[in-house]
């Protein structure tokens, strides 16, 4: 646990200094020794909402929050849009319809987690992934910020559509997590985790109800309730 805080302050230290841009807070999580879980309801079923009642249910069963962000849309009820895998078991299936919003804004995709450690993928990929098993996570959200390095085609340069906007990209064993800190557009947001972080791939998991949670920092964001929530947690 002490290693983790540590982690994450020098990871957020070290972010800073060699990006020189504070618009935006970066946490690295390596799956190899962390864990990162994916959270909706309590025991009873009532959707947890707010990082301080998920840590507060979690201190309850003997285990800690680290760090956690929301972790893709939403419907009004706060079930997931979209596919939503925890540990292991498929409690909503992945959403390749046609819509309006960013989630439908086409590609879009899944982050996910298997033995091999974390990955972002096109959502009409999921399905093969699925079939060979051993999926722990996945949430699936849109647009698809990045695939194989190259930016949405929807992304609009100098578009005036400023949010507080959080996503995540994977390399190797690592999940990298990126909140803006100030209103930033789609495009930006992208060349952020492709020019500076060196992702090949990124999700967009929402704007304007962004929250991060960070022990570390001493940092529990509430702007709105929220829906599904990727946490770091004590085993």
């Amino acid at each position: 646990m002490r290693k983790l805080l540590l982690l994450l302050a020098v990871v957020l230290a070290s972010c800073a200094s060699v990006a020189a841009d504070p618009r935006y807070t970066v946490v690295k999580v390596d799956l190899r020794t962390e864990k990162l879980a994916l959270f909706l309801n309590d025991d009873t079923g009532v959707a947890f909402k707010r990082f301080d009642r998920l840590d507060a249910w979690l201190k309850a069963h003997g285990r800690q929050l680290f760090f956690a962000v929301n972790a893709g849309m939403y419907h009004a009820d706060f079930s997931p849009v979209g596919l939503f895998v925890r540990d292991g078991r498929e409690e909503a299936s992945l959403n390749l319809a046609s819509g309006a919003g960013n989630f439908f804004l086409k590609p879009n995709g899944v982050f996910l987690v298997t033995d091999d450690g974390p990955r972002v993928i096109e959502s009409s990929e999921y399905p093969a992934f699925a079939k060979r098993g051993g999926v722990r996570l996945a949430t699936q959200s849109g647009p698809l910020l990045l695939r194989h390095g190259a930016l949405h085609p929807a992304l609009i340069p100098n578009s005036d559509s400023r949010k507080i906007r959080n996503g995540v990209c994977a390399i190797g064993h690592t999940a990298i997590f990126v909140m803006s800190e100030t209103p930033v557009n789609f495009h930006d947001f992208a060349l952020y985790f492709r020019d500076v972080l060196h992702c090949r791939d990124a999700l967009y998991l929402d704007g304007t109800v962004s929250a991060l949670y960070s022990k570390a920092l001493g940092r529990s964001d509430f702007v709105r309730d929220l829906g599904p929530i990727l946490g770091v947690v004590s085993p």
